[in-house]
């Protein structure tokens, strides 16, 4: 497991358009079917990776508490499943189904909206307005495996709480730290 950082973007990044299967309705999903009148939450995140797996339940209940807000939330998989067999399609469809996700979970086979975005670690989260601007881009929580800290959503929340509310976006107190991605071999 090589952890990472998320990497900053520029101020002026701009959702990049996407079009990927949804593999517990088994449908093509576009970025502008998922942003919402509000903006969009984009996180890329998998199964396999240990910190995706501690704030996992709480991801869940961030998508069913902001299920309504005009926020239009959905998760990609980037990783390639013939790195780790963990991140196909199939045992996504069954984390999801298991965990009851309320949003999209996409698959990225190509990888290249995971380059478009970007990313480069799971979990990742990006926060973007109703023009697709980027808002806010950090860590859901410093709830890390290994640490008894409760996990709340915290830093996650209070951004997605100022964008519903046309507040100022909170500043993160810390980017994203996960898993790297595993990138299909050049």
């Amino acid at each position: 497991m090589a952890l990472l950082e998320s990497a900053p973007h520029a101020e002026d990044f701009l959702a990049p358009d996407f079009r990927l299967r949804d593999v517990i309705w088994d449908r093509d999903v576009s970025r502008d079917e998922v942003a919402g009148p509000h903006g969009m939450l984009v996180m890329f995140m998998c199964n396999h990776c240990p910190y995706v797996q501690r704030i996992l339940d709480g991801i869940v209940a961030v998508g069913r508490d902001y299920q309504q807000s005009g926020v239009g939330i959905v998760a990609i998989n980037p990783n390639d499943p013939a790195v780790v067999p963990e991140d196909s399609p199939e045992r996504m469809r069954q984390l999801a189904h298991e965990k009851r996700f309320t949003f999209p979970y996409l698959f990225d086979p190509s990888q290249d909206t995971a380059r478009a975005y970007g990313a480069v670690c799971t979990p990742e989260f990006m926060l973007f307005d109703r023009d697709l601007r980027l808002v806010w881009h950090g860590q859901f929580d410093d709830a890390r495996p290994g640490n008894d800290r409760p996990v709340t959503g915290r830093d996650l929340r209070a951004a997605l709480d100022a964008l519903c509310l046309n507040r100022p976006i909170p500043e993160p107190p810390a980017r994203s730290v996960g898993c790297s991605i595993k990138w299909r071999p050049a």
